[in-house]
């Protein structure tokens, strides 16, 4: 069915006494999107609209999730996130949504069993599971797009049945009324958890969840105990000197990845990209400190155990490689925003985060890749000979030297 068609009602009208209110108000509440959608569906369906499968889909900012669908069946919603991968792009131009796109229309109509049905793989699909009628509508956010059969950011809804005589016109068009109060529901919620991960992607998890609940004043510290974290890249100077500035992105993007899986891996947050490295934590507050720091070495040892495999195949395929070094320091730090009235930063300060700095700028004079304080070594309580001493070493704008030690091969 597209805009031009008008619908014509040949049965009596579905009884939706309510509904767009109801919708408003599970909106308003912040219900999931699953939660609403599966309310949305089975409300109609219990008003006698004889749909046996609908899709919801939307698109969304996340760094690996390029969109959301949901796939509704009597009783259930199952939730396929679509990553941002070739596969995925693919699959996008086999679909209805491509297909109305094309033809710059927000609404279509297909019977599933008609000879010369369309070669998209999701009419095959719902053709094989027995449905015979399906209709698809997109709610549009704003405005179509400067060009020319494109459609603005939206809500993507389907509905398939098995009636021989498919989808009533005046059913589907109280269906479509009723998505646009859906469809405000469900870019009021879209909208907090593209926040959500925004904020997380950018800040770090508790940073996020803190800005998002109102961690917002300049100023706003904590003083917390923490494990910290500073490592970088050995040489990079000299590769971005020698690189094409395509091929540096890439080599940044690939180490930095692999420096962050075992942190991640082992509740360590990342709270600030520094260029070639980055400044992470591992909170103690409320935790076992000695439990805490073992996560940290558990990481800083997956990192090295890691870097040899990993380089072997950069070189393999002709690509540059490189080492790292790593410093792990632990005390009090300031935690929260600090910056300018306009542009905040959350992070840690403190002389503690100076002085990880400080180590972690001995490991290419020691020739070292992994250097930890005594006041880690001092909590950690690591098992004998897993950490070797370094004796004591002077640090730049520390005035007594500090003993410092290395992890064992």
């Amino acid at each position: 069915m597209t805009q031009a068609q008008m619908p014509v009602q040949l049965a009596p009208p579905l009884d939706l006494d309510g509904f767009h209110e109801w919708l408003v108000v599970r909106g308003l509440r912040g219900l999931t999107l699953a939660e609403q959608l599966e309310g949305f569906c089975e409300r109609v369906a219990a008003a006698g609209f004889p749909m046996k499968r609908a899709s919801f889909g939307m698109g969304t900012l996340h760094p690996r999730i390029g969109a959301q669908t949901y796939v509704w069946h009597p009783g259930r919603v199952e939730h396929i996130p679509r990553d941002r991968s070739v596969r995925q792009s693919a699959a996008l131009q086999n679909s209805p949504v491509k297909l109305m796109r094309d033809a710059g229309i927000r609404r279509m109509r297909q019977r599933l069993d008609a000879n010369d049905l369309p070669d998209i793989e999701v009419f095959s699909e719902l053709r094989d599971e027995g449905l015979l009628d399906y209709a698809a509508m997109i709610v549009v956010f704003e405005e179509e797009g400067a060009l020319t059969g494109t459609i603005a950011p939206g809500v993507f809804f389907s509905c398939a049945t098995d009636e021989p005589a498919g989808f009533d016109d005046g059913h589907l068009a109280q269906i479509t009324k009723a998505l646009f109060y859906l469809a405000l529901a469900i870019k009021s919620r879209a909208t907090f958890d593209v926040a959500t991960a925004v904020l997380k992607t950018y800040l770090g998890e508790d940073p996020g969840r803190r800005v998002l609940t109102g961690a917002i004043d300049r100023g706003s510290v904590e003083t917390i105990r923490a494990v910290i974290w500073i490592c970088d890249l050995r040489g990079f100077t000299r590769l971005s000197d020698t690189l094409p500035q395509g091929e540096i992105v890439a080599l940044l993007d690939d180490y930095l990845d692999l420096m962050a899986g075992p942190l991640r891996e082992n509740n360590g947050q990342i709270l600030k990209f520094t260029g070639d490295g980055f400044l992470a934590t591992f909170d103690l507050t409320g935790l076992d400190g000695e439990a805490v720091c073992r996560n940290a070495l558990k990481a800083a040892a997956e990192l090295r155990a890691a870097l040899p495999a990993f380089n072997e195949a950069r070189a393999k395929a002709c690509k540059p490689v490189t080492e790292f070094g790593l410093a792990l320091h632990l005390g009090d730090v300031l935690y929260g925003n600090i910056g300018a009235q306009e542009r905040l930063d959350f992070t840690v300060i403190g002389p503690a985060v100076n002085e990880a700095s400080r180590i972690q700028a001995l490991c290419r004079p020691l020739e070292r890749d992994i250097l930890i304080s005594s006041a880690f070594h001092e909590i950690a309580r690591t098992r004998h000979g897993e950490l070797v001493s370094l004796g004591p070493i002077a640090l730049r704008g520390v005035r007594k030297p500090q003993e410092i030690f290395t992890l064992k091969p």
